[in-house]
C-alpha cells in the first residue's frame, strides 16, 4: 500500500465540512483512497454510481440517504448521475439543521470542469475540494527514473515490467479515447484525438498554437480549443497561463500545454525504456513536464502556477506563487551539472522572485550564486510540502 499525503487532507476537510469532492482522471487512485478512508469509519457507506444495483438504489435518492443521514456517504463517480449535487444539497442542510455540520458526503469524480460548475452550483458554501494527481516521486520513493518512465498511474507506477506498464498505459490510453472522451461529450474520431495527444506530447510544454495544430489535423480551429478544453477538464493536460508582471517588456502570451502524466507521453510516443527515453528528442522536454507536475502536486493549496518568457528570450519554466503571495522561480534542467542560463537571471530580477532554483536529476542542493539554488526534485517537494 503507497500512502497518499492527500488521504490526512480529506480526512482534515471532512471534520471541517459537510462535503469534500476528490478529482482525478481515471485509475489515479480515488477509490483505492476512498475506500481507505471508509475503512477507518466502520460506520460509513460506500457507493459506486456506475453499478447498476447501486442506480436502482438511488431511484429515490433523497429517500435513500434518508435512510444513511447519520453516516459518511461516499459517492464514486458521481458524472454518471450528477442530478444527485441538487438532492445532496436538501440532505446537507437537513443533516445540519440536526446538529451534524461535517463529514456527511465524500464525492468522487473524474471530470473536473462540469463536476466543479454543478458542485459549486448547488453546493456553495459547503464544499471544499481536492484534487487526487498521480503518485509523485516522493510517493513512488527511492526510484526517481521509474516514476518519470512510467508516470503517476499506480498500475503503471507498481507494474512487474516496464513492458507491462507500458502495455497497462496502451490499453488506459484506448479506453479513454474509445468510452470516456466520448461520454463526456467530446464528438471527435478516436484517431484524431489521438493525433492530437501525441501531438502535444511530441511538444510537451510548448505555447498552445491551435492554428499549427488544427492544419495538421485536418479540423477547425475552433474544433482543437474544444478538444484541448476537454482534456483539460478531464486533467489530462495542464493548461499553464504566462505570468504577466508590470515589467515594460514584451512577453510571450499565450499558454503551455502540458500533457500531465509523463508515462502516457512516453506510451503515445512507443518509448519502451529509460534507455529509450534518455536517447529521444523528447526526453528534455517530458523531464520539464515530469517536474512541473510534481511541483505542482506538492505545492500547498492556493498555490498558483504560471511560467514566464519575454520574447528577448528571458524564461522561468515555472512560477509557483504561493498562499502567503511569496514567488519561486524554477528552471528545470537534465543535464547533471546545471548552469544559470542568463534568460533565467534577467527573468527572477523582472519578476522579483523571492526564491529561486535549479531543478535537476542529481542528489545534492547546493548554491550556485545570485541566490540560485540547485537542487534535486524530491528535496524541493519536500520543502513544499513543509509549507503547507
Amino acid at each position: 500500500m503507497i500512502i497518499r499525503r492527500s488521504g490526512h487532507l480529506i480526512q482534515r476537510d471532512l471534520a471541517c465540512f459537510p462535503s469534500v469532492v476528490l478529482l482525478g482522471p481515471r485509475q489515479v487512485g480515488k477509490t483505492t483512497l476512498a475506500r481507505e478512508i471508509a475503512r477507518e469509519d466502520a460506520d460509513s457507506l460506500y457507493l459506486d454510481l456506475e453499478d447498476p444495483r447501486v442506480a436502482g438504489r438511488l431511484s429515490n435518492p433523497g429517500r435513500y440517504l434518508d435512510l444513511h443521514r447519520h453516516r459518511l456517504v461516499i459517492l464514486d463517480e458521481i458524472q454518471r448521475m450528477p442530478d444527485l449535487f441538487r438532492v445532496l444539497r436538501g440532505r446537507i442542510d437537513a443533516r445540519r439543521r440536526e446538529g451534524r455540520k461535517s463529514g456527511h458526503f465524500l464525492i468522487l469524480g473524474s471530470a473536473s470542469g462540469a463536476l466543479l460548475r454543478q458542485s459549486a452550483e448547488s453546493l456553495a458554501g459547503r464544499v471544499a475540494y481536492h484534487e487526487l494527481p498521480g503518485l509523485d516521486a516522493l510517493e513512488v520513493g527511492r526510484d526517481p527514473e521509474r516514476s518519470w518512465l512510467r508516470g503517476g498511474f499506480p498500475d503503471s507506477v507498481t507494474a512487474p515490467s516496464d513492458d507491462v506498464s507500458l502495455r497497462w498505459r496502451t490499453g488506459f490510453i484506448r479506453t479513454y479515447l474509445e468510452r470516456d472522451l466520448p461520454q463526456s461529450g467530446l464528438r471527435a474520431p478516436a484517431e484524431t484525438l489521438r493525433r492530437l495527444w501525441t501531438m502535444l506530447s511530441h511538444s510537451q510544454g510548448a505555447p498552445f498554437n491551435a492554428a499549427r495544430l488544427a492544419g495538421s489535423l485536418g479540423v477547425s480551429v475552433p474544433s482543437v480549443k474544444r478538444y484541448a478544453d476537454t482534456l483539460v477538464d478531464l486533467m489530462l493536460v495542464r493548461r499553464l497561463q504566462p505570468y504577466h508582471a508590470n515589467v515594460g517588456k514584451r512577453l510571450i502570451k499565450s499558454p503551455k500545454l502540458f500533457v500531465r502524466d509523463s508515462g502516457i507521453v512516453h506510451a503515445l510516443l512507443h518509448i519502451r525504456s529509460i534507455d529509450d527515453l534518455l536517447g529521444h528528442p523528447v526526453a528534455g522536454a517530458s523531464w520539464e513536464g515530469h517536474v512541473v507536475e510534481n511541483l505542482i502536486g506538492a505545492a500547498p493549496l492556493g498555490t498558483d502556477a504560471f511560467f514566464y518568457r519575454t520574447r528577448a528570450g528571458a524564461e522561468i519554466n515555472l512560477l509557483l506563487l504561493l498562499p502567503g503571495q511569496e514567488l519561486w522561480a524554477i528552471e528545470v534542467k537534465r543535464s547533471s551539472a546545471p548552469r544559470v542560463p542568463r534568460g533565467f537571471r534577467i527573468a527572477t530580477t523582472d519578476v522579483s522572485a523571492a526564491r529561486s532554483f535549479i531543478v535537476y536529476p542529481g542528489e545534492e542542493t547546493y548554491p550556485l550564486g545570485d541566490g540560485i539554488t540547485a537542487t534535486p526534485l524530491p528535496a524541493l517537494m519536500r520543502r513544499l510540502v513543509d509549507t503547507r
